[in-house]
């Protein structure tokens, strides 16, 4: 089959185009476009024969569009106006102006791309910018199916829940230009991979209880309720999941005591790190923060497995500061390695910085990405032969 031609818009550190070659689909990236200095230095550091174009993307003409002659799109759209640690502007965002610019581009292009895959995070699913992608998808010709996916569903030990649509374009409709219309599908199609389709749709965030439960729950240790505690109990007692330490470095590669948290650190967050063991087969999602921030960052990794978490924590609060810290430094709490995040994300070890990149820039930029074997799945999914049949439909919606 002859290769693919894709265009990788937002294109950050390379995500979407490892992802690609992990799909083992014979393709070829002709274009990626993104505006960040630093995400570009690295992109082109992995991929310096792929045309990397620093511009904004409302700002190329449509004909330099149309003689890309692109067979696919991938995209991860500015999450910002989505997120619900955010305010939510959704469309009224600036930063939703680039997206909105794709679906008026999508009908005016000479040739539809036959394949489109997106990603976001959780809360784009209720947008109104998620509605008018559906829109244009419906008025252009394709068929389409929406997933909110972890890592976890592919047997990542990370958790990075994110909205996801794939969509195929009927073989009548690819040709078409403005209004095209016809082999409209606004359900979703049943997937060809039922095991897969199984798993991945029946991925949810683990929030433990509600708040308002939460305030009122007894407390174990740290901050962390019975409720909890279980729910870490059970994710790594998950056989399908795989063990923290098989993505790793090893010691004698680099030097850990960096990596060590401070005790100022120890002393102020203790109560609300989310620690992680070796054999653990879970870990929280890892943010453009991580290394900087401590709250909703990600997990750090106990070295020292002498002592049980809950029995450094137990009683912490009725110590001194100097003996507080005696028991927290015996866990020998670190943060994960910016190639450790790699790894739980699906890099390639092939994947590297540029010697003038700091860590915390790196830990930016991985946090900015996505997770590389779940856009492989869902792309080896998108190009399958039996995506966008109409035999066996079901309805779908997005929770």
């Amino acid at each position: 089959m002859e290769a693919l031609r894709v265009l990788e818009l937002y294109s950050g550190i390379g995500g979407m185009h490892y992802a690609l070659k992990e799909s083992g689909i014979s393709a070829q990236v002709v274009a990626a476009v993104d505006i960040n200095t630093t995400a570009n230095k690295i992109y082109k550091h992995n991929f310096p024969d792929t045309p990397l174009w620093n511009k904004t993307i409302e700002g190329i003409p449509l004909d330099d569009f149309n003689k890309l002659c692109f067979d696919m799109i991938l995209m991860s759209p500015p999450c910002q106006p989505f997120t619900r640690l955010g305010l939510q502007g959704d469309v009224a965002d600036s930063r939703t102006k680039s997206f909105l610019f794709v679906l008026d581009l999508l009908p005016r292009l000479c040739k539809l791309p036959d394949y489109i895959l997106m990603e976001n995070v959780k809360g784009f699913e209720s947008s109104s910018a998620r509605d008018r992608l559906v829109q244009t998808l419906m008025d252009c010709g394709y068929t389409f199916q929406e997933f909110m996916i972890s890592p976890t569903s592919v047997g990542i030990p990370n958790s990075r829940l994110r909205y996801f649509l794939i969509a195929k374009i009927c073989a009548e409709n690819s040709c078409i230009q403005t209004g095209a219309k016809g082999c409209v599908f606004s359900h979703v199609p049943r997937s060809p991979l039922p095991s897969l389709s199984s798993v991945l749709r029946s991925d949810s965030p683990c929030t433990g209880q509600p708040a308002e439960e939460k305030n009122s729950a007894h407390v174990l240790y740290k901050r962390e309720t019975p409720s909890d505690a279980q729910r870490k109990t059970n994710q790594n007692k998950n056989p399908s999941v795989q063990q923290i330490q098989d993505f790793l470095q090893p010691q004698m590669n680099v030097d850990m005591e960096r990596y060590l948290l401070q005790p100022k650190t120890l002393l102020r967050y203790a109560s609300i790190l989310d620690i992680v063991q070796p054999q653990s087969r879970r870990s929280v999602c890892f943010t453009k923060g991580y290394g900087r921030y401590v709250e909703g960052t990600g997990s750090v990794l106990q070295c020292c497995m002498d002592h049980e978490v809950s029995s450094v924590f137990t009683n912490l609060d009725q110590l001194s500061e100097q003996e507080k810290l005696q028991k927290l430094l015996k866990l020998n709490l670190r943060y994960f390695t910016p190639r450790e995040v790699a790894n739980l994300m699906g890099f390639p070890q092939s994947f590297c910085f540029p010697e003038d990149i700091s860590i915390i820039q790196q830990y930016r930029a991985l946090g900015n990405s996505l997770n590389i074997l779940v856009v492989a799945t869902l792309l080896q999914l998108m190009c399958s032969e039996h995506f966008g049949h109409t035999e066996g439909e079901e309805q779908f919606s997005v929770s």
